[in-house]
């Protein structure tokens, strides 16, 4: 379960999305993408998930240039480790692809649910 503190942090973000993520979300919400449902920025226990299909158990993370500092990259691995223990996948965007390749990012998170769903 999300603590009080996660769940207002999530609606905070959600008011506040990067212009990848917003750009993203976009092309997901109200399951455009062949009838797939996306939550985002949606609270896992003391996480916020960019975006989550819950149907594949699947977090969708989009990761700007700050990902590439070391102690961001620790962090992550750390989430990314707790988060595989609550069965959950995690596939990491660059948000720069989100900019310039959208269609390609749409359709690895196609395939990625289609996997995850078997």
């Amino acid at each position: 379960m999300p603590t009080r503190e996660t769940v207002e942090k999530a609606r905070d973000l959600r008011r506040r999305l990067t212009p990848p993520e917003a750009r993203l979300w976009f092309a997901l919400k109200g399951e455009k993408l062949e009838g797939i449902k996306f939550r985002r920025q949606h609270p896992v226990g003391p996480y916020v998930l960019d975006f989550y299909c819950a149907a594949a158990r699947l977090a969708v993370e989009v990761d700007g240039q700050g990902h590439d500092n070391p102690d961001q990259a620790a962090h992550d691995a750390r989430r990314t480790q707790w988060l595989e223990t609550q069965s959950i996948a995690v596939m990491r965007i660059v948000a720069e692809d989100v900019r310039v390749n959208l269609d390609g990012v749409l359709e690895a998170l196609l395939e990625a649910v289609r996997t995850r769903m078997g």
